[in-house]
């Protein structure tokens, strides 16, 4: 598929642009934009700048789900769980409060080995994958889960979206040994809604077991993708409990009203859940054949893609192979639709919008 190569300093600007225009702060609307980059460059057309505004427009700030400016509010217990951290978001940016609890819990694993910030009264931060990359990158151990802004996935054997998307999120300090983090990333439905929404852009079929019609009738057909299932059948489904499950101690609200009007006493927003790990804290020091913990990282991914096994994927390796090709064309890549998808943000908020013709573009690429 050919993509048209959009400036990064020009996307920049749009999203900015968006998100003050609906009332968030500078700071604010650089996180956005920081994120949207980052999802981007990583080919990530799920999660980039349109899914975000448009969660922003269904759930977010033009829905009282997002509040633009609200700050974070520590409510960690004092004198207890030195390396923990307990946010109340107060509804913040997702992508804000996000870069923030990564930041912390790294800052936490220097000096306990580990951290983690739990997050209550939160917006959806998007692509988990992003904040535990930056983290891989910077040579942590990383993940994150959270519950969606809506349920819309069926459990397995049910008939009616109960569940989020609830993605689980890993990163990996492996670019010494492979030359890209390793992450671990999915929504624990068989895809995303915005790989619904992508299709449906682009008049793609959807694969098969992935989502069903508003009477529960398996479908392929992005128009009439009314709910997703579980990948794995009950094991995906197992998966998706596991962050109803964190959120329900943290805190959160019930599945089937996030992001929805709720009844009184009852609560309408999405938790988050960070961990950082040092790797020296982790390490036993007993490497085989004097190999220090790096190279044995490396060795132990050379082995599982040895043995016949060297054309096996590595997760994380599509992403890196999408920002190789982001920065071999000069630009993020987006196909001619999503370009469109980009001059109805720029109309809405009064900014420049991009002319496909003065782009340059590309015939192939390895993003999703």
């Amino acid at each position: 598929m050919s993509y048209l190569i959009v400036p990064r300093d020009t996307h920049t600007r749009l999203v900015q642009a968006a998100y003050e225009h609906r009332g968030y702060t500078a700071a604010e609307a650089a996180d956005a934009a920081r994120f949207c980059d980052l999802a981007a460059e990583h080919g990530i057309r799920t999660h980039n700048a349109i899914k975000a505004l448009h969660l922003d427009e269904l759930f977010g700030s033009k829905a009282g789900g997002c509040v633009p400016g609200a700050e974070i509010t520590d409510i960690t217990p004092q004198g207890r769980f030195a390396a923990s951290r307990i946010w109340d978001a107060n509804r913040k940016l997702g992508q804000s409060t996000a870069f923030a609890a990564i930041d912390e819990c790294i800052r936490l694993a220097d000096q306990y080995g580990i951290g983690q910030v739990s997050v209550d009264n939160a917006f959806h931060y998007l692509w988990g994958g992003g904040y535990v990359m930056e983290a891989a990158k910077r040579g942590y151990l990383a993940y994150t889960n959270c519950t969606a802004a809506l349920a819309e996935v069926v459990p397995f054997g049910g008939k009616f979206p109960t569940l989020g998307t609830n993605p689980h999120s890993w990163g990996f300090p492996t670019t010494d040994a492979v030359g890209y983090p390793i992450v671990i990333d999915w929504a624990t439905s068989t895809v995303a809604m915005g790989r619904v929404q992508q299709f449906r852009r682009e008049g793609r079929e959807l694969p098969p077991h992935a989502a069903v019609d508003i009477e529960g009738n398996p479908t392929t057909d992005p128009e009439k993708a009314a709910y997703l299932l579980p990948f794995g059948a009950h094991k995906g489904y197992g998966l998706s409990l596991i962050n109803e499950l964190v959120a329900a101690l943290i805190g959160g609200s019930l599945p089937t009203l996030r992001s929805r009007q709720a009844p009184e006493g009852e609560k309408r927003t999405c938790c988050f859940y960070f961990q950082v790990i040092h790797p020296d804290a982790v390490s036993g020091g007993a490497f085989a054949a004097g190999r220090d913990q790096a190279a044995n990282v490396k060795a132990v991914i050379d082995d599982i893609l040895g043995h016949g096994n060297e054309n096996c994927l590595l997760p994380g390796q599509i992403e890196a192979d999408a920002a190789r090709a982001t920065a071999e064309a000069g630009g993020l890549l987006f196909s001619p639709a999503e370009v469109d998808a980009l001059n109805e943000i720029a109309a809405e908020c009064g900014a420049a919008t991009i002319d496909p013709a003065g782009l340059g573009s590309t015939a192939g690429s390895k993003t999703a």
